[in-house]
């Protein structure tokens, strides 16, 4: 009998799991988690990131041995992201649009006419009716881009090149060539206004974060399907490790113009559903591919009308912001404004192609440019050199970013390559060559 019962044990004991055996699963999942992680450190997935911290640490170097007072100060810092937020909010909007396979030239203008609308008629109707008027003047001008692009079949550049023109041309009639300024100071008041986040919240906030990433690198090494670590990862570390820095050693950061928040929190909402949400899923699949995104059944006229809506509204915001800061507008202000938040949405790795783009980068772009004008007032060089790296930046950002995908490309050939030669292999018989 004891014989009997031996191989039945011996069966049980060959059967369990060994603790190496058990773990494997783990390590093997680990694997191609932590590769995703190496990857969002490449130049194509971090390469606004890079270019930040050595404009910062080279301006910090420049201006220490010229004897200057520190670059990097709170009040320098707080007053560069002071000037780059009414950027980043329409560099926001910008990205959306690039997404979904289009651009839209018409930002600046649109922000113009905004801001006359509100200046004109504030001290009639007051806040909350000019206000209103704006944000429908921008409204209709990115319904009408909108229709003109998708239901006319009109090309994007034409139409919105179209609207910068002629939506300028309406702001010159509005205001008959000359500035003008309301005796009303709630557009200046909203601008001025300053919001302080008490460092013991930004503490909390910074450890929730922390600890939903901890939460999610667990649930990806314990589980062969879970969700793969990847650049929101890393972002939501480096951000919840920098709120507990910055409340820590600068609580005085945490003190901005009302503008800042609100970029920031656009930022984090948007970023969030184009991540998260179906709603994302589908205008990156309309960017990428907009006959398969058709027939997968993706209402395409939908997402390529909204993002130049929402375009058209953010840049109206943006044009009361401006028109906020000195409570009057000139008939040429924001002109060129769609340039630099082009170029900003470049900087941050957005293509031009449609079907990739991220807004916190975009949003990191901005901040770029706005570093490299600050740093040359500070160094006191003309702003024809300015222009000029400012322009080799943006041409090297984009060569970079060309560069590093193709090599992604190549690689991701020749994997594919080896997997499939490895799959032939172990479906030959050993008799077969």
């Amino acid at each position: 009998m004891s014989g009997a019962a031996n191989p039945t044990r011996e069966s049980n004991a060959s059967a369990a799991p060994s603790s190496h055996e058990r773990h494997a699963p783990i390590a093997r999942a680990a694997v191609p988690r932590l590769g995703s992680v190496r990857a969002a450190f490449r130049p194509q997935r971090a390469g606004v990131v890079y270019a930040l911290v050595l404009l910062v640490v080279g301006l910090m170097i420049a201006t220490a041995v010229r004897g200057q007072p520190a670059y990097l100060s709170v009040t320098n810092a707080s007053n560069i992201v002071g000037q780059a937020a009414p950027y980043g909010i329409l560099a926001i909007f910008m990205t959306v649009v690039l997404i979904s396979g289009n651009f839209d030239l018409s930002v600046g203008s649109v922000a113009a006419l905004a801001g006359a609308v509100a200046l004109l008629t504030i001290d009639d109707i007051g806040t909350v009716g000019a206000v209103a008027l704006a944000l429908g003047a921008g409204l209709v001008a990115g319904t009408i881009n909108a229709v003109l692009v998708q239901i006319v079949g009109v090309n994007a550049f034409i139409v919105t090149l179209g609207s910068l023109t002629a939506i300028r041309g309406v702001v010159l009639i509005l205001l008959n060539g000359e500035s003008v300024t309301a005796q009303s100071q709630a557009l200046a008041s909203f601008d001025a206004q300053t919001v302080a986040i008490p460092a013991a919240l930004c503490v909390l906030v910074g450890c929730a974060v922390l600890a939903g990433a901890a939460a999610r690198l667990r649930a990806a090494l314990r589980a062969a399907d879970g969700v793969p670590l990847d650049g929101f990862f890393v972002a939501s570390v480096a951000v919840g490790a920098g709120a507990i820095i910055l409340a820590i050693i600068a609580p005085g950061a945490l003190t901005q113009p009302l503008p800042v928040w609100l970029m920031l929190a656009l930022s984090l909402v948007v970023s969030l559903m184009l991540r998260f949400l179906t709603v994302g899923r589908n205008l990156h699949a309309v960017g990428s591919s907009l006959e398969a995104a058709r027939l997968s059944g993706i209402s395409v006229n939908r997402y390529k009308m909204v993002p130049f809506v929402l375009s058209g509204v953010a840049a109206a915001g943006v044009g009361i912001i401006f028109a906020g800061q000195f409570n009057s507008l000139d008939p040429n202000a924001l002109s060129g404004t769609e340039l630099t938040v082009i170029a900003a949405a470049i900087l941050g790795g957005t293509s031009l192609f449609g079907g990739a783009g991220f807004v916190a980068k975009s949003v990191l772009g901005t901040i770029v440019l706005f570093t490299l004008s600050n740093g040359f007032n500070v160094l006191n060089l003309g702003s024809n050199y300015q222009y000029v790296v400012q322009g080799v930046v943006l041409v090297a950002a984009s060569a970079i970013y060309t560069v590093a995908s193709r090599g992604g490309n190549v690689r991701r050939r020749a994997g594919a390559a080896t997997a499939t030669a490895a799959v032939d292999g172990a479906g030959a018989s050993p008799g077969q060559p």
